[in-house]
């Protein structure tokens, strides 16, 4: 009986990581919305992190809703945001709920590829990537372009869940998440192109028992 409700259930999962991989349609709004509640502790982990001033230009990877997008709007107002997610539903969220920012010209929302960011490099003195290393490419494109986009002395900084807490949620499998530890976080960014002694990795305990783990890498 209990395999059977397993099974019952494993579609469900399947499709919940799918759509935090890449937020689409009705479910998609949901699952974005939730998103915003899950991930306000790591938000304000990372932008802490990142120490962005008030004249930074900042960029985002994967905004999602856009709550990270207004968090740094707000401590950038002398600055600028810029956004890049691969979901067009997770753009009409962020743009709605940045609406102001979006037609002053302090923010700006596009709609990409993370490996082939469409910024010249050295254009950002902050990048910040929420929960979303998850889905970078293997081969390094992503933490490359990050890379690439920094101004010299810039810092980009990421936050993942540790894999010791995501092996207990059936909706974090190998098919729609890369996981990591340190060590892996650590060579993600070095894979990127950045000096490992320019990278600090650091866990956090986050409620219910949430290891989360947030890198700091300072371009050279």
């Amino acid at each position: 009986m209990a395999n059977i409700a397993s099974e019952g259930i494993a579609p469900l999962w399947h499709w919940l990581g799918h759509q935090l991989a890449h937020p689409e349609g009705g479910g998609g709004v949901l699952v974005g919305r939730a998103m915003s509640l899950a991930n306000r502790e790591p938000y304000r982990l990372a932008i802490e992190a990142l120490r962005p001033a008030q004249q930074d230009r900042v960029l985002e990877i994967g905004f999602g809703p856009g709550a990270g997008i207004a968090a740094l709007a707000a401590c950038v107002p002398g600055g600028h945001v810029a956004g890049i997610e691969g979901s067009p539903a997770m753009l009409r969220l962020a743009a709605s709920r940045n609406r102001g920012a979006v037609a002053g010209g302090q923010v700006e929302l596009r709609e990409g590829d993370f490996r082939a960011l469409p910024w010249a490099g050295a254009s950002f003195d902050g990048v910040l990537a929420v929960n979303v290393a998850y889905f970078f490419d293997a081969g390094g494109a992503a933490a490359f372009e990050i890379r690439r986009v920094l101004k010299p002395g810039g810092r980009a900084v990421l936050y993942v869940t540790d894999r010791s807490t995501m092996a207990r949620w059936p909706f974090a499998g190998a098919d729609t998440h890369r996981t990591y530890d340190a060590a892996e976080l650590r060579r993600l960014l070095v894979q990127g192109g950045f000096r490992d002694a320019d990278i600090r990795v650091v866990a956090h305990r986050l409620p219910f028992g949430v290891e989360g783990l947030i890198a700091v890498a300072r371009a050279a």
